[in-house]
């Protein structure tokens, strides 16, 4: 792990290992770089780059006012011009896929291609109220085996998810101290992503529309509720070109080392080469 510091003086931890095609990974929005470590072992020879957005893991916390998909889409062209990566594709999870569609808006020129883990332009209102319950709060229980043995009840949607897969979950986005187990990101992400989702809707198919002429990826887990198949219906109606596959047995999010994802992302990583 190293660190950059961005314009305004945060001091965020990335990832860059490997040589080749330069991959850009972004993970989800409690997460750190670690949601790519199933993926890891599976990709080809290329040059693998994460990071921490501000706010998650081992990056500074710098206030919920700065925690937006905008700041964290200047974060990421940031982290490419210390690297002095002009061109990379992106993988996004989540919250990361939306940074990728911003990207394609403010960066084009830069962007190899885009795949998105399961998120689209529109964003299920089910999907969104089930994360408005954790986001910010630490777990009530007090060890990661005691979290683990509670996660396939908690997360609806998965199945046949083996018993260490949910402890490597559990381990990924909880630290385990005296005192139980704590989030690895700032509460405050709480008030800024709350704040973003109240009020009008805002039409993001222009975000979606600006990857026109960029390769297109979509891996949707089949029993997600953040995207539904008339969302993805549509966005194959704009880009009937999007490679497109569906990972059973998995909502929000695939973990991305399942078959049909990996499909998937050899199918991008071969369209962007």
């Amino acid at each position: 792990m190293d660190f950059f510091s961005t314009e305004d003086g945060a001091k965020l931890a990335y990832s860059d290992e490997g040589e080749g095609l330069p991959l850009l990974c972004l993970p989800g929005l409690t997460r750190t770089m670690g949601d790519f470590d199933y993926l890891r072992p599976h990709l080809p020879p290329l040059r693998l780059i994460r990071m921490d957005y501000r706010g998650r893991g081992a990056s500074d916390w710098t206030g919920a006012a700065s925690y937006t998909v905008p700041q964290e889409a200047k974060d990421a062209l940031a982290l490419m011009d210390h690297l002095g990566v002009e061109r990379f594709a992106c993988l996004g999870t989540s919250r990361g896929g939306m940074i990728g569609m911003v990207l394609a808006a403010m960066a084009k020129p830069r962007l190899l291609g885009l795949c998105l883990n399961d998120i689209g332009p529109v964003i299920d209102r089910k999907g969104l109220e089930r994360i408005f319950d954790y986001v910010g709060r630490n777990p009530f229980v007090k060890t990661h085996a005691a979290l683990a043995a509670r996660l396939p009840g908690a997360m609806p949607g998965f199945a046949n998810v083996p018993e260490s897969r949910w402890l490597e979950e559990a381990r990924l986005h909880y630290h385990e101290g005296p005192e139980g187990l704590r989030i690895t990101y700032d509460p405050a992400l709480r008030e800024s992503f709350l704040t973003a989702f109240q009020g009008a809707d805002v039409d993001l198919w222009p975000l979606f529309d600006a990857c026109a002429g960029v390769p297109l990826a979509l891996i949707r887990g089949a029993n997600s509720d953040l995207l539904s198949m008339v969302t993805v219906a549509e966005m194959q109606r704009r880009r009937p070109d999007m490679i497109f596959g569906q990972v059973p047995d998995r909502a929000h999010i695939p973990f991305l080392d399942e078959p049909e994802a990996l499909a998937v992302i050899a199918a991008f990583l071969a369209a962007v080469r």
